[in-house]
């Protein structure tokens, strides 16, 4: 796969800490709770919403747990307040999740094209299911590694429900396998972005897809060397992959370790990979 890429990384300007989030981000809760924001209760239209989809603008209330750059929580808020350029820009960081699911026989992994109706990446594909763990007690966690992914594989059976219609049983949350954590840094356009520490999480299963068209345009099963070549494709601007756009994490997770993850899959030899303590810096 070529190297080339238009992924962009950036450093915030700020470390935030316990001591000093409160004095950079007034929205946010200290607490870990999954109370309503504040902004549903004011009577005045929200201007960075106007304009996009009312089933997304809902989704910007949920609750998200922010973090410091080691990933201990500091806190809760909003998906809207956490996704803001102006805020990532300066420090804030929260939790997320990044599913792969590939098909137990064929070995294929499940990518989805973001809806158009999405706020930030909106028609980008990736791979199968990204999104947060809400700071809620049955995702947060308590602080230590083993209940943090168990909270976050509670939520990628979750949302692969919302997204993709797929049933809890098909996906059970002891199937997934966790493998490490990322943190990367990348916006979307020139208001909303990601900066997440993201936790990576396989499961093998063959589960019926359910498309929730408001999250997802399109799903597609693909091989090592399909993807390779939708890439390819995509930076050429020919063939299948010609107007391909890949999501940025979906892009630094691919090359960075995906497919030497992929290769000690089809070998059975992943276990080596799970686990991993150590936050990879993106």
């Amino acid at each position: 796969m070529s190297t080339t890429t238009t992924t962009t990384t950036t450093t915030p300007a700020q470390t935030i800490t316990a001591e000093n989030i409160l004095h950079l981000f007034p929205e946010v809760s200290t607490t870990l709770s999954a109370a309503t924001p504040s902004r549903l209760d004011s009577p005045h239209q929200d201007d960075d919403l106007s304009g996009y989809d009312a089933e997304q603008i809902r989704l910007m209330d949920e609750v998200c747990i922010v973090l410091d750059k080691d990933d201990n929580p500091l806190g809760s808020a909003s998906k809207k307040i956490c996704h803001l350029m102006t805020n990532i820009n300066k420090g804030l960081l929260h939790r997320a999740f990044s599913v792969f699911l590939f098909h137990p026989t064929t070995h294929k992994l499940l990518l989805q094209q973001r809806a158009s109706e999405k706020i930030t990446f909106p028609n980008m594909w990736t791979n199968t299911c990204c999104s947060h763990p809400l700071a809620h007690p049955t995702e947060t966690g308590h602080g230590d590694l083993a209940s943090n992914v168990e909270g976050a594989k509670r939520a990628g059976q979750r949302k692969l429900g919302h997204e993709l219609g797929i049933k809890a049983e098909q996906v059970p949350v002891s199937e997934f396998e966790f493998l490490t954590r990322i943190h990367y840094l990348a916006p979307s356009d020139g208001k909303w972005g990601e900066h997440e520490i993201d936790y990576i999480l396989f499961i093998e299963a063959d589960p019926e897809l359910d498309i929730n068209v408001n999250e997802v345009q399109d799903t597609a099963w693909v091989s090592q060397e399909e993807l390779k070549q939708l890439f390819r494709d995509a930076e050429r601007r020919i063939g299948k992959g010609r107007d391909f756009k890949f999501t940025p994490w979906f892009r630094l997770i691919c090359e960075s370790m995906l497919f030497e993850w992929w290769d000690a899959m089809l070998k059975g030899d992943l276990g080596r990979y799970i686990g991993e303590s150590e936050i990879r810096r993106m």
